[in-house]
């Protein structure tokens, strides 16, 4: 409505022209205007004993859920279990590749700098390490993750 008055009239209208055009009274255009500008606090007491706040109730997205921390935590410690199964070398390929405790994964040309092979050769061993990773008796606690 108070955009309607502000079309007719080119400007903001008062509480008495709201109040006329709703058929309210002045008192209760008055308290509606007021919510609307006034910001509220997370600290602001709610409930009957004013003992829970409005930001207890608010979910923090940038925060993971106690049990996505749990879940996160777990599978980076089966992760890091089955990479030990692999030889030093082999480890380190797929580290670097899929960025696992590096600041970013890298390429095959990359890795086979930092091993002086060619990226083919990188490529093979990286082959080999997904193939020892994705056998049964390696697989079996990572598979837990992906069937949730």
């Amino acid at each position: 409505t108070s955009r309607y008055l502000v079309q007719e009239m080119g400007r903001e209208p008062t509480p008495e022209e709201i109040a006329a055009r709703m058929d309210m009274s002045v008192d209760k255009v008055r308290k509606v205007l007021k919510i609307a500008i006034e910001p509220i606090s997370l600290e602001t007491p709610i409930g009957e004993e004013e003992d829970n706040h409005i930001g207890d109730f608010l979910e923090d997205k940038t925060q993971s859920s106690p049990s996505e921390s749990v879940i996160s935590g777990s599978l980076e410690e089966q992760t890091l279990k089955a990479l030990a199964t692999l030889t030093p070398r082999e480890e380190k390929v797929l580290r670097m590749r899929f960025g696992i405790g590096e600041k970013s994964d890298h390429t095959l040309e990359e890795v086979g700098q930092n091993f002086d092979v060619t990226r083919e050769r990188i490529r093979q061993i990286e082959a080999k390490a997904l193939r020892k990773l994705r056998h049964p008796s390696r697989s079996k606690k990572l598979r837990a993750f992906i069937e949730q």
